[in-house]
């Protein structure tokens, strides 16, 4: 074998010398290496130089000999006529291709027409994607895409929003598969407008269905003599709760969606995958089909079914509770035209009163709230609006009869084993400074408390929410926009018509499910008021507003600015004091990141 042609990964060497289980191999670049001899194929017995230019092969002869077997010398003679160490090299060029035959140990398989064609398609396909990448990657290079680009384009928008780990066009062009960068890359090439959110999807957030639906039918009691009021924002139609006064006798209306989404039902898992409506600056997605608001919503229609809760409050304490299916007229108001009604009409002064008597008990049993800034984000038309959260007499009334309604379906449902999803939360460990002084807190004393607060939780355990000052407490009031007020309404309904309810584990079970859903929504609408707040900015480059100081770490001042909703710190020389308001002025905005700069003036 000394001197013959033989082929060492993939390329030509000669054999020079041999031991008793070596071969010392020559290549073209003069180098030497030993090697056994079931590492190389055997060529040719004679050496010559070769390459790989090989393009005088009479391929079309292979066709009498598909899925035949032949040796090396045999293929070597059909497709050149003579077997010399140049033509057996090129024929192992062609095999080691693999279009139209490949090795069976040392004898070559010739492949059928049908399985070249495939392989050549297939090749022709990766061409065609290697040009079309290309061309892609150039014009990314020069921040721009055309259709030919789209499939590539859209690939990188599923990274972006969190539906795909991977886009080959992000590896070519050298950028992280990551949502974060192929957003970046895709606001650059102007494919995702600024105004575009990518939260909902990028946190799996699924969209509003059309479902047909249907009530449940049940015995009633009528309420309708009541005058029952929705008092909601002036833009809302989709009113959930309602307010009366019957002499001694309060009432808290709610609307009656368990008899539409009833436990264990297609609409009860549709309500229980969303776990709440997600009120966005660009949209609301729904917990809920729509057409169960058409059919559930208070004052839509001149009678409205409802659950009603009925109860005395003496001397801050609860008693005479009843729950009822009901049919109940609402008349529909808007918060400025109650604030109006509140000293001309009979009902809702009386119901300010005793609300303001519960306030008073509650604050007495240790309730303590911050009023932190807050602010409504809004995108209509292509314009970002930023406005303060207001307060209000029938705000506080509205909310104080929410808290109540809470207060008095735990009591209920603690007195009938009924289990429950309550809110809980410990008691903080606050400094007494602050306590002494909660109704009158300063901003930074506000932001200093919050770090005092224990976090609330959801339990079946009936315990305190010290916030509150409540013994015991539960959300009731919004079963067409929160699953857990759901699931109340769900245990409330069976109660009161005889029926089984869950038991506890069902119950945990389901806040387990509900905790870990509602941690993408809390995501999304956190990420959303983020990323609008951050267009804005960039829409108002030159904004300038008030912040204020609410802590010091360091040289630096945290800033809380109520105009924006934004928190921000800023280096300074002399440190100024808490609470002292500074001007400030936006620097840089980051909309990847949902983050914005300013600086002192």
């Amino acid at each position: 074998m000394i001197n013959a042609l033989v082929a060492y990964k993939g390329k030509p060497a000669r054999i020079v010398s041999q031991t008793i289980h070596k071969f010392a191999l020559e290549f073209a670049d003069g180098s030497l290496q030993s090697v056994r001899e079931k590492d190389f194929r055997f060529i040719h017995p004679e050496f010559a130089q070769v390459d790989d230019a090989c393009t005088h092969a009479d391929i079309a002869i292979l066709g009498d000999f598909q899925e035949e077997t032949l040796t090396l010398e045999e293929i070597t003679q059909w497709l050149f006529d003579e077997y010399s160490a140049k033509n057996a090299w090129c024929s192992c060029v062609l095999i080691e291709d693999g279009l139209y035959f490949y090795w069976q140990k040392n004898k070559v398989f010739i492949r059928p027409t049908s399985q070249v064609e495939s392989i050549q398609a297939k090749r022709n396909a990766q061409i065609l994607e290697s040009e079309n990448i290309k061309h892609c990657v150039d014009n990314i290079a020069n921040n721009t895409f055309d259709e030919q680009d789209l499939p590539y384009i859209e690939d990188i928008a599923k990274v972006a929003l969190n539906q795909s780990k991977h886009a080959k066009i992000l590896a070519n062009i050298g950028t992280g598969n990551t949502p974060e960068s192929a957003y970046k890359l895709l606001l650059k090439l102007n494919y995702f407008k600024p105004s575009f959110n990518p939260y909902p999807a990028r946190n799996n957030i699924p969209k509003d269905e059309r479902v047909d639906v249907s009530m449940t039918q049940v015995e009633r009691v009528d309420l309708t003599h009541l005058s029952s009021y929705a008092i909601d924002n002036a833009d809302s139609n989709d009113a959930d709760d309602a307010i009366s006064v019957d002499g001694d006798k309060i009432w808290i209306h709610i609307a009656d969606v368990s008899l539409v989404a009833t436990t264990g039902s297609e609409l009860d898992a549709y309500a229980q995958e969303r776990a709440s409506n997600l009120y966005l600056p660009d949209q609301i997605i729904h917990m809920l089909p729509i057409s169960v608001t058409k059919i559930c919503a208070l004052g839509l229609v001149k009678t409205s079914n409802a659950l009603s809760i009925g109860f005395t409050l003496e001397l801050g304490e609860i008693d005479n509770i009843e729950v009822v299916h009901s049919s109940i007229k609402v008349t529909n108001i808007s918060y400025d035209d109650a604030d109006k009604m509140l000293v001309s009409n009979e009902h809702l002064s009386k119901l300010q009163s005793i609300t303001k008597t519960h306030k008073q008990y509650r604050d007495k049993s240790g309730a303590i709230s911050l009023n932190l800034p807050n602010v409504d984000i809004k995108f209509k038309q292509g314009q970002v609006s930023i406005t303060p959260q207001s307060s209000s007499q029938s705000r506080e009334l509205v909310a104080e009869m929410m808290i109540m309604a809470g207060r008095v379906v735990a009591q209920f449902s603690t007195n009938n084993n009924i289990v429950m999803p309550y809110v809980v939360q410990d008691n903080g460990e606050f400094p007494q400074e602050i306590l002494d002084s909660k109704d009158a807190l300063s901003l930074s004393e506000s932001f200093k408390a919050t770090k005092f607060f224990k976090r609330s939780a959801t339990s079946t355990k009936n315990l305190p929410h010290f916030g509150l000052g409540l013994k015991a407490y539960l959300r009731i009031t919004s079963p067409l926009r929160r699953y857990l007020d759901l699931l109340a309404h769900q245990q409330l309904s069976h109660f009161i018509k005889g029926e089984d309810t869950l038991g506890k584990e069902d119950v945990k079970k389901i806040i387990g499910i509900h905790n870990a859903t509602m941690s993408s929504v809390g995501r999304a609408m956190r990420s959303s008021n983020d990323h609008y707040k951050c267009v804005y900015l960039l829409d108002n480059p030159s904004w300038q507003g008030e912040g204020v100081v609410v802590d010091t770490r360091g040289d630096k001042a945290l800033f809380m600015i109520p105009e924006l909703g934004m928190m921000t710190q800023i280096k300074f020389k002399i440190l100024p004091k808490l609470d002292e308001k500074i001007v400030l002025k936006v620097t840089t905005v980051d909309l990847v990141d949902c983050r914005a700069n300013f600086k002192a003036i």
